[in-house]
Order: structure tokens, then C-alpha cells, then sequence
């Protein structure tokens, strides 16, 4: 997939994430810290030229977390932000974001710490959808927790829903 350019010139990044739930229905989250705040946001980043949705995810899901041979399922989630990245490469991003059932497993990402950090990410956790209810924390998508509500109820959309911001 290559960069996308909005009627209004924008330059859109494409990217994948995965909602990566265990069997006790937690769910793997990504700490970023950038100038504007912490945002806990779901793994996964941008979508390589000649790469689709699912094998930038695959690919993103063992550089972030160390989840191999992910089972990818089904495209559940849309997201557009537009907003000017730190870099000043891109003016926002497109996501498409898919249902990844997983074993538990301890995040053991393959690239390193220092990798990671110039990537803005500085922490891995699993979450509970109780926790996320009742943290003082931002999330990506805002809205994240009513949008849990029903895809770990097992209620899965039919086409993808836009989760706005």
C-alpha cells in the first residue's frame, strides 16, 4: 500500500493494527509517549509499500510485541486521524484494524528498547476491559472501551465500524 493524498492534499499514512485479545479476554496495548501526551493504542503501524493489511500487521505484531504466526481475523475497526506526525513526513493516518485471538503470552518485542523508543513506544501491557474503564489514561481509539464491550461479548460487526478518533 503507498501514501494516500486526501482531495485536500493531505498526506495519509496507510496503516495496520491488531486488537489482540488472550483468553481471558485482555487485551495487548502499546504505550507511545509523544510531545503531546501518553496515548495507550493498539500494535501495529504503518502498512510497506507491496505489504497488505494483514502482513503489516504479522510483521508489526513481532517487531512491537514478539507475536508469531499471529492468526489474523477479521477487519473489525476503521480509524482516520488526521493530525501533522512528530516527523513531519505524513499529515495523518488511515488504519484498518483486525481481531487477533492469541494465546497469554510476556511481550518480548524483537526489535530492541532503543528501537522502539525512536519509535515513540515505551511500554507493553495486557489490560483488562475493567481497567480500561477506570484508568486516567487516554486511549487510541477514544473510545476504546465501549468498543470492546461487544467484540468480547463475541458480537462482531458485519463491515468494519469507523471508531472515529
Amino acid at each position: 500500500m503507498t501514501e494516500e493524498t486526501s482531495t485536500d492534499g493531505l498526506r495519509i499514512r496507510p496503516a495496520a493494527r491488531a486488537l489482540v485479545v488472550d483468553p481471558d479476554d485482555r487485551v495487548l496495548l502499546v504505550r507511545f509517549e509523544f510531545p503531546a501526551g501518553s496515548r495507550w493504542a493498539l500494535p501495529g503501524g504503518g502498512i510497506e509499500p507491496g505489504e497488505s493489511a494483514e502482513e503489516a500487521i504479522r510483521r508489526e505484531l513481532v517487531e512491537e510485541v514478539g507475536l508469531h504466526d499471529a492468526a489474523i481475523g477479521p477487519h473489525i475497526w476503521t480509524r482516520l486521524h488526521v493530525i501533522p506526525f512528530v516527523s513531519g513526513h505524513w499529515d495523518g493516518q488511515r488504519e484498518v484494524i483486525h481481531l487477533v485471538r492469541s494465546p497469554s503470552f510476556d511481550p518480548a518485542p524483537a526489535l530492541t528498547w532503543e528501537e522502539l523508543a525512536a519509535e515513540y513506544v515505551f511500554e507493553l501491557r495486557w489490560w483488562t476491559i475493567d481497567e480500561i474503564g477506570a484508568a486516567d489514561a487516554t486511549f487510541v481509539p477514544r473510545a476504546l472501551h465501549s468498543l470492546l464491550t461487544p467484540v468480547l461479548a463475541g458480537e462482531l460487526p458485519e463491515q468494519p465500524i469507523d471508531t472515529g478518533v
